[in-house]
């Protein structure tokens, strides 16, 4: 099925034909001057060059030959501007074709192909904390996006599990046990099933060992040492970092869940680091793995580089892996395992540079084929009052899960005085107080840095994730109140133009603009794009809401064609919200 856009254009474009012009010139675009009109051609002005002859005389031309009845009015300005209005009958035409369509109206693109996005990152051993946010909802949000534009999206957690913090907790962790067996090389029997720490001491554990390796150089060797003797093999070692692995994913798993965010790979840093040592006989092989000042790099220069290109480090001269290791071999992982058209990562904005040298490293070296794209989507930072970092009062980076807790109670404030019984309102601001970050977070740019403003991102009016609600509650309150079934056939009560207001068709408008949104924002990857479209929507219900009575509407015509409407808003709009990683209470 044609976007509206796109049929117009279809028409305007037979037009420019039919007067004899390439009709390439007939692209039509929402109108930017919605006062004079509501699609607009602007092709007469281009083609005027390639004619050598006046807009408004090719734009007249052009007008005359556009078809009868399907616009409500046709008009040329100057200096060559074709301005429509599209009939009624034609625009519920095509509100008819979005009903008998399970996805309203928009083309998949994906079909057949696979997409990875690595919008995860947390580490082990770690809660998760408003650094985690970001990536986390804007990468959820993406595969939504990519799954309904049908890829076989597949999100991956990509765990940080193997660096110096497994060797920090496990040097800690034999200060305070020194008895435990997974110390004594001498002990041959099973170790215990139970870890001997819960994720409460692992929260401790680390940070402690952390800033106390800061300030003891031993201790920071030892630590080293043990990572590497893990990274070795060492049973016991490998022993404590499957406990590790098995409490921090189960307490990772419940408050991603929390979030709404799912993940179904997994994976982790140690899965790619079996195929290090292959990746780096390969290169070397192809002479592009070479030492520089003992360490082994790989040239990554391109001659249409217009700053400075550091080469990608793959081994110290210690001979210690580092992060671009592991992930140029996550990438050849990914490739053997699953062979993707595209790998997405959403990550923080300043790891570009890394990522750039690990993209340049697996394509010259032939890790991965022209027929994988690979994208980096650095996400900006969610910032604090005066657009500093988000910190506790101590100076720490603030845990999540005490975000969501002071957004959450922020929405419980907001409805202290609902009647809705207590159990159900806790679940309520629960949903709301979630609606709140996600929508607060993804409707801006996920490259841009943002301030978290816990007071306009938890309102009910304006362009935030309660409004959103709000609207969708008051929807399905009315197609209750209004007795409407599944039986209600909304294409048959399409069929009478009687009395469509200006409100109401500024409405069918909006809602007509959802393929274009969700291809543009499937596109771009961009979930603003999607809470764009559902701001205009949700604005152009709630305009219509309070210009008509539609309960006590006594013509059956209109009334019948005003379900469809809600119906078609309710449907549109819980898919986009859905896209987001939002989920709609059924009453506020």
């Amino acid at each position: 099925m044609l976007t509206l856009t796109q049929s117009i254009s279809e028409k305007i474009k037979k037009a420019f034909r039919d007067a004899g012009y390439d009709e390439s010139f007939g692209q039509v675009t929402i109108s930017n001057r919605p006062d004079l009109c509501e699609f607009q051609c602007n092709g007469a002005l281009m083609a005027a060059k390639q004619y050598h002859k006046a807009p408004i005389a090719i734009a007249n031309e052009v007008a005359a030959k556009i078809e009868d009845g399907y616009f409500a009015s046709i008009e040329v300005a100057a200096p060559g501007f074709i301005n429509l209005k599209i009939a009624d009958q034609s625009l519920l035409s095509y509100a008819k074709g979005m009903f008998e369509d399970e996805k309203f109206g928009f083309e998949p693109q994906g079909a057949g192909r696979k997409v990875i996005i690595d919008y995860g990152g947390a580490n082990v051993a770690k809660p998760l904390h408003v650094g985690h946010l970001r990536p986390a909802i804007i990468g959820e949000s993406i595969k939504r996006i990519l799954s309904f534009d049908g890829y076989d999206a597949i999100g991956d957690v990509h765990l940080g599990d193997w660096g110096l913090q497994i060797g920090l907790i496990i040097t800690e962790l034999k200060r305070r046990q020194p008895d435990l067996p997974y110390y004594d090389d001498s002990f041959t029997g099973d170790y215990p099933k139970e870890a001997p720490f819960t994720i409460a001491d692992l929260e401790e554990i680390y940070p402690y060992a952390s800033k106390y390796s800061k300030t003891d150089d031993a201790y920071r060797e030892e630590a080293k040492h043990a990572t590497k003797l893990l990274q070795d093999g060492h049973r016991g070692y490998r022993a404590i970092w499957q406990h590790i692995l098995d409490v921090s994913i189960e307490d990772l798993k419940k408050n991603y869940d929390n979030l709404n965010v799912h993940f179904e790979l997994w994976k982790k840093e140690s899965d790619a680091n079996a195929y290090i040592p292959e990746i780096i006989e390969d290169l070397k092989a192809k002479g592009l793995a070479k030492i520089d000042e003992g360490a082994l790099v790989v040239d990554v220069k391109e001659e249409t580089d217009t700053k400075e290109m550091p080469p990608c480090i793959l081994q110290k001269s210690d001979g210690a892996f580092l992060y671009a290791s592991t992930d140029v071999a996550t990438i050849y992982e990914r490739k053997k395992l699953f062979d993707p058209a595209w790998i997405i990562y959403v990550v923080d904005k300043r790891q570009g540079l890394h990522f750039d040298q690990v993209f340049r490293t697996c394509k010259k070296g032939g890790l991965i084929t022209d027929s994988t794209k690979l994208t980096f989507l650095g996400n900006g930072t969610m910032n604090g009052e005066g657009g500093k970092p988000f910190k506790t009062r101590d100076g720490d980076v603030l845990r999540l899960e005490f975000l969501i807790k002071s957004i959450v109670d922020k929405v419980a404030e907001r409805m202290a005085d609902s009647d809705i019984p207590a159990d159900e309102k806790k679940k309520i601001c629960d949903m709301v107080g979630l609606a709140a970050i996600k929508y607060g977070d993804l409707s801006n740019q996920a490259t841009k840095d943002y301030i978290f403003d816990i007071d306009r991102f938890t309102a009910f009016e304006g362009n935030t994730g309660p409004y959103i609600l709000y609207t969708l509650v008051r929807i399905k309150s009315l197609l209750q109140k209004l007795g409407v079934d599944e039986s209600f056939d909304c294409g048959e009560a399409l069929g009478s133009q009687k009395g469509v207001s200006e409100s109401e068709k500024k409405l069918w408008l909006a809602l007509s603009g959802f393929p274009d949104a969700v291809r543009k924002a499937a596109d771009e990857i961009a979930p603003h794009k999607i809470c764009t479209f559902i701001y205009e929507a949700a604005d152009a219900f709630n305009s219509f809401y309070h210009d008509n009575r539609i309960i006590s509407q006594e013509d059956a015509q209109i009334k019948n064609r005003w379900i469809a409407l809600l119906k078609l808003v309710l449907g549109v709009v819980e898919k986009c919200v859905d896209m987001l990683g939002i989920k709609v209470p059924d009453r506020m």
